[in-house]
């Protein structure tokens, strides 16, 4: 959900040239997106059409230039594949905060400000697979509230 709202997001907020990508630490590759996720995404304003699931790789990380995770464990399972990318790798939560609540004003700044968020301040964003519907809208709303303040970080 987070890689198809930010790509939504990014258009409604005028942000040219963002490229958005998925990979998850134990994806089933090639799989589809789940059937909640997929309305959930949609009523929040995303695209679903074309989503294969792929699983994250060394390659994936180091292409990126800013790799946000929805947990800590994920975000700890990209910097195992990847220690150089610690100052562009964040959780979502410690992104937004980064940027709504320290005054972030681009990406390199969120690495700068990292040691104002203690860890017992970052909150996890909830995996809803297996959970009922009202989890997958629970988590599409979180994700929908913390990526625009983050997506501003990624103006040209």
């Amino acid at each position: 959900m987070a890689e198809r709202l930010a790509a939504a997001y990014a258009v409604r907020e005028g942000i040219e040239g963002l490229t958005t990508a998925s990979a998850g630490t134990r994806a089933l590759v090639d799989q589809p997106i789940h059937s909640q996720a997929q309305s959930v995404l949609e009523r929040l304003g995303g695209d679903a059409s074309n989503f294969a699931a792929r699983r994250l790789s060394a390659k994936i990380v180091s292409s990126a230039d800013l790799v946000l995770t929805m947990t800590r464990r994920h975000r700890d399972s990209v910097l195992e594949l990847a220690p150089h990318k610690l100052r562009s790798t964040f959780t979502l939560t410690e992104a937004a905060r980064l940027a709504t609540v320290h005054g972030a004003q681009d990406i390199d700044a969120l690495a700068n400000l990292r040691r104002h968020v203690p860890t017992s301040q970052i909150v996890d964003v909830v995996d809803p697979i297996g959970q009922d519907p009202a989890v997958f809208a629970g988590v599409g709303a979180q994700i929908a509230e913390l990526l625009p303040p983050v997506l501003r970080l990624c103006r040209p």
